[in-house]
């Protein structure tokens, strides 16, 4: 991209649409070409500014984010960073607007916003950047029509329901949202348990399990220290602790942890990966998708070592290129498929 990165700001708060301004000016190579305090107003300034960048709120009068991003989507595809709050209502307005094709997300500070928005300063210059750079795509998934309500998984009664032999494990980051979601409508009620580390905050992961299990054939739940791997149910780490699986006769379980970020995150894919590559070998299947950065490339490629198979998603179907690239680079991966195709070649693979 020639020159500076040209951002609009969509924002009903004086205040944020300020500080954003000063944050992002900041950086040499990206400049806010204009402000809007809701969609509306916005929509003559994308044409007239053409802005590589949109950074959005997610309530707003008059039209709402999510009514807003939808539209720009079909209409005009830009890449979207969310700005939110870190509420529970906020995180499933995020995730749907993570579903609809946003980047990346904002969590804006709960107190002191003047302050608490300067400290992440480096996070919104870095996440304006990736989104730059990224491929903006459509969801064609019917988020809007979920399938008939189930009871959430730890309501359940799993003292008869049948353990797993077999491992599936899954890795994102950025677009990974839309990804797995993809992935995993695509599973059958019957396909083996499935472990997945998605780069969220806490609220966030609660939220995009809970989605997930109103949407999919399969059961998913955000993941609890001891949980029993069981078949045709997925597992997603929580925010701020990384995710393992240990082995117990027959039986594969769940171990979380509070230890330091690897490669700058918590959790980390490389943690997943590696225990499944320790206590699962050839029985399992694992899988790289979207994202920034190269984690989970030395854990798939350890995986593949001690015989599993192992997938990278495409350049053409990634929002960001990054984690796959590097799992190829490495020969971490067997084989590099596009999006559509990995749900099928997982269950094929376990």
């Amino acid at each position: 991209m020639a020159g500076k990165i040209k951002v609009l700001i969509i924002d009903d708060s004086a205040v944020i649409r300020a500080l954003l301004t000063e944050i992002l000016n900041e950086a040499p190579d990206i400049e806010v070409v204009g402000s809007a305090p809701d969609p509306i107003f916005a929509k003559n300034k994308i044409i007239s500014l053409m802005p590589d960048v949109i950074t959005l709120d997610v309530e707003m009068p008059r039209m709402d984010g999510l009514t807003f991003l939808e539209e720009l989507m079909r209409t005009n595809p830009l890449p979207v960073v969310m700005v939110s709050s870190l509420t529970q209502k906020a995180c499933n307005t995020t995730l749907r607007a993570l579903e609809l094709g946003a980047i990346d997300y904002v969590t804006k500070p709960s107190i002191d916003i003047s302050e608490g928005l300067a400290d992440l300063g480096n996070e919104i210059v870095r996440k304006v950047k990736i989104a730059a750079k990224a491929r903006v795509r459509r969801s064609t998934l019917p988020i809007a029509q979920p399938a008939a309500p189930r009871p959430a998984v730890s309501s359940l009664d799993t003292s008869k329901m049948a353990t797993t032999d077999k491992l599936i494990a899954i890795g994102a980051s950025t677009g990974g949202t839309q990804a797995i979601t993809e992935v995993i409508m695509g599973m059958p009620e019957s396909v083996a348990g499935i472990v997945i580390v998605q780069h969220m905050p806490p609220l966030f992961t609660k939220s995009f399990a809970v989605r997930l299990n109103d949407m999919a054939r399969v059961q998913v739940k955000e993941a609890e220290h001891g949980d029993r791997v069981l078949r045709g149910t997925a597992y997603i780490a929580p925010g701020g602790k990384h995710m393992a699986v240990r082995r117990n006769g027959a039986m594969y379980y769940i171990e979380l942890s509070d230890g330091p970020p690897v490669n700058y995150v918590k959790p980390a894919v490389d943690i997943l990966f590696r225990s499944v590559a320790l206590h699962a070998g050839r029985n399992a299947v694992g899988a790289v998708l979207t994202g920034m950065g190269e984690d989970g490339a030395r854990g798939l490629k350890e995986m593949r070592d001690r015989g599993a198979v192992t997938f990278a998603q495409d350049e053409a179907t990634s929002v960001v290129f990054g984690m796959p690239k590097k799992a190829i680079e490495m020969g971490a991966a067997e084989r590099v498929l596009p999006l559509p195709q990995i749900a099928r070649a997982l269950m094929d693979a376990i």
